[in-house]
């Protein structure tokens, strides 16, 4: 049997054959391409997958059991929540004494939406010194080791798309004084475009219109990748997770990880709570007694928009994806096949026609199929949220202009170290400013120390100051 009939069969029973059109016209090389695409895919499930989302048959949710989860406050309210709130950040901090947490950053994105051509995670962002997000956590992870005397591993998620170059920026930077030993990068799984019509799409003669598989891609990726394995094997207890595109995150929460371990948290998540009903952040629910999150554009507005007795938003909850995770969770739900459904997203895909024509689309013309993070909480025992500040923790950077912008983003930073000096008691100079070097401040109490000890540098009226 040829190589093309083989091929041929797999791509049948899912009327997909139109994928080998231009098989004859390609180079060794090309096939081989193709061909290592087409075996990658289980083409029965992601049809079907991409059949039900063009037919939009997603699972229902009865929203009239819905109900809003609770969750830890910001501040706590009581004795017992103080004593508790203590109790846990001493353990958090005992954890990464003992080297017991490592990082995790979801980094397979384009800078696209940006007006950036690279990896989202080259992007520069900070207001003085211009340093990319990669370096702003890279720094971070310095800033907690030198303060917790332990190392701290850091998984990087890549995608196919952006994964050289991503190690390229790691290898031209020096690993932003990390030792390379300590970095690890790894790729998730990709997906075909589907057009409306159920035909996966042809990016070139000899390539699907692959896209990454989302960050519910991660559990798989960190099994396939041998980092799970590698966490087991340096006794790594908890994974901070993070996406790629927020530098206010504090990569080392004490406290978020000491609560997440007193309470056997499989799978712990910080809480925004929402500007308005309308925000753009999944709602944290509760459903049959599992913690679920309906994605904003799912939830009907009446039930958005309900309040509860004291007039607040029922559903208040949002999630900014920062999450802790317990590396034995990772390794129980990846055990066996994750029965994880994907997500589907319109989107305007480039890609070739019947006559290898450049098709560059106004409007959305494909699926692209993801999987969510979120997805595994309803699976995790004692899920735990606690309320974060916005002002203090979010601030990414999604958009070109306007709302969750590079401008935005500087702006939450130069407010964040403006509102952490005047709690150390240093008022700054009108049109003065400071950006705080992660490698030495990644929380309000490291300010207040270095004034104390009086080793803050001088500040110069009129510009934005580097701090270091």
């Amino acid at each position: 049997m040829t190589k093309k009939q083989e091929l041929i069969d797999i791509l049948k029973p899912v009327k997909q054959e139109h994928i080998l059109q231009f098989w004859d016209e390609l180079s060794k090389d090309q096939k081989k391409q193709l061909e290592t695409q087409i075996r990658e895919i289980d083409w029965p499930t992601v049809t079907q997958w991409a059949l039900d989302a063009i037919k939009d048959e997603a699972t229902s949710i009865p929203f009239d059991k819905l109900k809003p989860a609770p969750y830890y406050p910001l501040v706590p309210e009581t004795n017992k929540d103080i004593e508790f709130y203590d109790k846990a950040r001493k353990k958090g901090v005992k954890l990464l004494k003992d080297g017991k947490v490592a990082a995790f950053t979801v980094a397979g994105g384009q800078g696209t939406r940006l007006g950036y051509d690279g990896p989202k995670g080259t992007f520069k962002v900070s207001p003085a010194k211009n340093k990319s997000l990669f370096q702003i956590f890279a720094e971070s992870i310095i800033c907690n080791q030198n303060k917790y005397g332990c190392k701290i591993k850091w998984y990087i998620m890549t995608s196919k798309i952006n994964d050289v170059q991503t190690r390229e920026f790691f290898a031209e930077n020096n690993y932003f004084g990390l030792d390379e030993k300590q970095v690890k990068l790894f790729t998730q799984a990709t997906l075909p475009a589907f057009g409306l019509d159920g035909k996966a799409l042809l990016e070139a003669k000899d390539s699907l219109a692959l896209s990454p598989n989302g960050h519910g891609g991660s559990f798989e990726a960190l099994k396939a990748s041998g980092a799970l394995d590698d966490m087991i094997k340096n006794n790594i207890a908890h994974l901070s997770y993070w996406q790629v595109d927020n530098p206010l995150i504090m990569v080392m929460d004490p406290l978020f990880i000491g609560m997440h371990h007193l309470t056997e948290s499989d799978m712990s998540s910080r809480a925004l709570i929402k500007r308005d009903y309308a925000e753009k952040l999944g709602h944290f629910c509760i459903l049959d007694n599992k913690l679920i999150i309906v994605e904003y554009s799912d939830m009907p507005e009446a039930l958005a928009k309900q309040t509860d007795c004291s007039g607040r938003l029922a559903f208040r909850a949002g999630s900014p994806a920062m999450h802790v995770l317990k590396t034995a969770f990772i390794e129980r739900i990846t055990s066996g096949k994750l029965d994880f459904k994907p997500h589907k997203a319109l989107k305007k895909v480039p890609h070739i026609d019947g006559n290898a024509n450049q098709i560059n689309p106004q409007q959305p013309n494909a699926i692209k199929l993801e999987f969510f993070l979120f997805d595994a909480l309803p699976l995790a025992n004692n899920p735990l949220i606690l309320e974060t500040d916005r002002d203090e923790q979010f601030a990414p950077v999604k958009n070109k202009t306007g709302e969750d912008s590079p401008q935005t983003c500087q702006e939450a930073l130069l407010n964040r170290a403006k509102k952490w000096l005047e709690e150390a008691g240093i008022k700054l100079p009108e049109n003065t400013s400071v950006e705080l070097s992660t490698k030495s401040f990644v929380e309000k109490q490291d300010v207040i120390d270095r004034a104390k000890a009086k080793t803050l540098p001088a500040l110069t009226p009129g510009k934005i100051n580097y701090w270091e």
